[in-house]
């Protein structure tokens, strides 16, 4: 190492880092494989895109690309213009006005992937098409890398689609819950609808500027396809947008895994592909069998008719799309609703309010927060907020809610409903950064609050170190966090007692 950094001097051993993957301190072929392809500007083409072998009778469908750019304005850095921000960190971002490739024309077979296993054959019961190597014991992803793996099996087809928006798609994200799942929507005689849900990101910067990270809050979408993968009758994918922030970014500032990480969040208002029609045989037959001009005597190309698909079962959308997100996030056993109808419901059943306010999503890939802040929605919900004890808790006696800060921001100061203004300005009061949990009445008094850096912090100390008897440790379980979230959450239906019994 001591000789390398010699050698090569700091930012040069760094970039022979970011490409050393088993960190040997030796560059294999295959790990110097982006270096030849930029210098050469040619890509060989990979063994699993060698593996199939196209059907010369196949179908193909054409896929474009929808890409409206992030809006820069609704990063929290732009506030103070970017200040002490180098334009060379986000150079990768600002470049990237339109997708890599606004059309592509894949082979309909490449979609097998996106096909149940056979015992997952009933409705919304989800499967992985790539699974998540990753979880709270594992820790995360090197930051330190420019160029994605070769994608393999399953990955291929969603690298190759994902490469339409920017060159540089991970399949695998840094950070938990990686990869994607699938459930089935829909099902016919000779069809499925498929849907599903996938955790990518972008390496937006080359070497010699430091890696910038590109995390969309995630990709959903479905496909139509017939049971045999012949046949693609429809496709979708897209970057949901109906949040006020859906992508997380995260930037180094040196050369080395510790250097500094900037981090921000900000809006993106479209990134989607769609199939521009059904999939259609590449050859013609006539009914002898003779291959025939695909174009009519006048030039025009040949119209396709094709059948009604009659659905013998189906899901709604949202179901589908709530089980795929279940399989993520375990914590998404008990519903979180939308912060003015959780206090609605919980007027209703006469319940507490628990509510998580972060400056960033809580069940989108994106940082939570960021994942270089200690006390992120990440660990909270990879952790105390996925425990038996308390999802039955929280069932049992709360309604539960996230939001960011802005959307209450904005909620705080739109007068019309000046209830729903105290409601969020009741919270803003209590917020600490990143993550405040917050227990309150049905009216809106917060009868009880704890900052999820302090609620680490406490977690991780040796119970005896512990003065606080608020947040005193239950012998009954081992793990500490669970113990003292339990606790919160009971001390909050303590506080409230004088309440739910009037």
């Amino acid at each position: 190492q001591e000789l390398a950094l010699k050698s090569l001097g700091n930012e040069g051993l760094f970039l022979f880092s970011s490409l050393d993957t088993n960190k040997d301190l030796y560059l294999s072929p295959e790990e110097f494989k982006p270096i030849a392809e930029k210098l050469t500007g040619v890509a060989p083409v990979s063994e699993s895109e060698e593996e199939e072998t196209p059907d010369p009778d196949g179908e193909t469908l054409s896929i474009v690309a929808k890409f409206q750019p992030l809006v820069m304005e609704t990063m929290t850095k732009s506030k103070d213009g970017f200040l002490g921000i180098s334009h060379v960190a986000l150079s990768g971002l600002r470049n990237w006005t339109a997708p890599a490739a606004p059309m592509s024309v894949l082979l309909a077979r490449q979609f097998k992937a996106f096909l149940p296993p056979k015992n997952k054959l009933d409705l919304g019961d989800p499967w992985w098409i790539i699974p998540s190597e990753l979880n709270i014991f594992t820790g995360y992803l090197s930051n330190n890398r420019f160029y994605p793996p070769p994608p393999k099996g399953k990955e291929v087809i969603i690298h190759k689609l994902l490469s339409m928006f920017h060159p540089r798609p991970f399949v695998k994200t840094r950070f938990a819950p990686q990869g994607a799942v699938a459930c089935i929507q829909a099902s016919s005689s000779f069809y499925y609808t498929v849907a599903f849900r996938i955790h990518a990101e972008f390496q937006l910067n080359e070497p010699p500027n430091f890696p910038f990270w590109f995390s969309p809050g995630q990709f959903t979408g479905y496909i139509v396809l017939s049971k045999d993968s012949s046949h693609v009758r429809d496709f979708r994918l897209f970057v949901p947008n109906n949040r006020s922030l859906n992508v997380d970014m995260e930037w180094l500032y040196g050369a080395s895994e510790s250097s500094n990480m900037e981090v921000d969040i900000g809006y993106l208002p479209q990134m989607e592909l769609e199939s521009t029609g059904p999939s259609i045989p590449t050859v013609i037959h006539d009914e002898n069998g003779n291959v025939i001009n695909s174009r009519d005597p006048s030039g025009e190309p040949i119209q396709f008719v094709f059948e009604e698909i009659t659905w013998q079962q189906e899901i709604p959308w949202e179901e589908a799309a709530q089980r795929l997100e279940v399989a993520m996030y375990p914590f998404k056993k008990i519903s979180y609703l939308p912060f003015t109808e959780a206090f609605e419901r919980a007027k209703a059943e006469k319940k507490l309010v628990h509510s998580i306010l972060l400056w960033g999503a809580l069940d989108d890939h994106k940082a939570s927060c960021a994942s270089s802040v200690p006390g992120s929605g990440r660990t909270l919900r990879e952790t105390v907020l996925e425990s038996s004890p308390i999802l039955a808790l929280l069932n049992e006696s709360f309604i539960s809610s996230w939001s960011l800060v802005k959307e209450l921001e904005e909620l705080q100061s739109n007068r019309e409903n000046e209830f729903y203004s105290k409601l969020a300005e009741l919270h803003l009061e209590k917020y600490n950064f990143p993550v405040e949990m917050i227990i309150c009445l049905p009216n809106g008094t917060v009868i009880h609050h704890i900052n999820a850096n302090y609620f680490l912090d406490i977690t991780s100390m040796k119970p005896e170190d512990v003065e606080s008897s608020i947040f005193s440790f239950s012998t009954n379980f081992e793990d500490p966090s669970t113990a003292t979230y339990l606790q919160f959450l009971k001390e909050g239906l303590q506080r409230a007692k004088p309440y739910l019994q009037s």
